[in-house]
């Protein structure tokens, strides 16, 4: 029987589903309120601004480690993480990523096994 589900599967999965609530229970607010919201990014201090350069330099980071990762492994549906990070949350895509890489990990050490 193959185990595809450790502790830190769940954990990731927990993250992942903290961060899409935690991100867009905010980009709600913003939307009803008709916020610009790129400008209120940048625009609203150096303290926010330097928060938004952080999160595009570990964005970017975080699509390198992905796009380098799923290839090792040999992970498929790559572009649906990639398409999640602008459109719903980094916060969301990177941790439900980190799931399916440790599942797939799982996964391999258990064929491998199983083979042995």
């Amino acid at each position: 029987m193959t185990r595809t589900w450790n502790a830190r599967a769940i954990i990731y999965l927990v993250l992942a589903i903290l961060g899409l609530i935690g991100t867009w229970s905010f980009n709600i607010v913003a939307i009803t309120a008709h916020r610009d919201f790129f400008g209120d990014w940048f625009g609203s201090g150096p303290a926010v601004t330097s928060l938004g350069i952080d999160l595009l330099v570990v964005a970017v980071a975080a699509i390198v480690f992905m796009v380098t990762e799923s290839r090792r492994l040999r992970m498929r549906g790559l572009w649906l993480y990639l398409i999640l990070i602008p459109v719903v949350a980094l916060a969301f895509s990177l941790p439900l990523f980190l799931c399916a890489r440790e599942r797939r990990i799982l996964a391999r050490a258990s064929a491998s096994a199983d083979q042995g």
